[in-house]
C-alpha cells in the first residue's frame, strides 16, 4: 500500500526558537522555519525533509530519534565539542574518553539536542 509513497519523520520539541538554532547553527543543517509550530530540517539536500514540531507538552524518548552516518566519528565528536556539543555517556556501554563506542556494531556516540532528543554520529561501514 506504501512502497511507492515519499514517508518522512517527524519529532516534537517544547522550543521551536532553540531548535532551529540548534539543527540550523550548530549542526549546521539547512533549515526552514514554517509558521510559529513547524520546522523543517532539509536532510539530505532537501530530499529526506524531518520535521520538528512544537509540542508544549513534550518529553523525550528514551531513545536515538535521529542518526548521522559520517566517515569518522572521531572527528565529528570534536568539531560538534568544538561547538558546544556534549556527549552521552551510558554505563556499560565502553565508551572511549571522547564517548565514542566502538568494536561493539558501528563506531557511534550520543549527544541530545536542547530538547533532551537523542542523537548519533556512526559510521556504518
Amino acid at each position: 500500500m506504501f512502497a511507492n509513497t515519499k514517508a518522512f519523520s517527524g519529532f516534537g520539541v517544547p522550543d521551536l526558537d532553540q531548535a532551529e538554532r540548534f539543527y540550523g547553527e550548530t549542526l549546521g543543517i539547512d533549515v526552514a522555519r514554517e509558521g510559529d509550530q513547524l520546522l523543517i530540517l532539509k536532510l539530505a539536500g532537501g530530499d529526506r525533509p524531518t520535521l520538528a514540531y512544537l509540542k508544549p507538552d513534550f518529553e523525550p524518548a528514551t531513545y536515538t530519534m535521529l542518526n548521522f552516518e559520517v566517515d569518522d566519528v572521531e572527528a565529528a565528536v570534536d568539531a560538534l565539542v568544538a561547538r558546544g556539543v556534549e556527549f552521552q555517556r551510558y554505563e556499560g556501554s565502553g565508551q572511549d574518553e571522547k564517548g565514542i563506542m566502538r568494536g561493539q556494531g558501528p563506531d557511534i556516540a550520543w549527544f541530545t539536542d536542547p530538547a533532551g532528543n537523542i542523537i548519533s554520529v556512526l559510521k556504518t561501514s
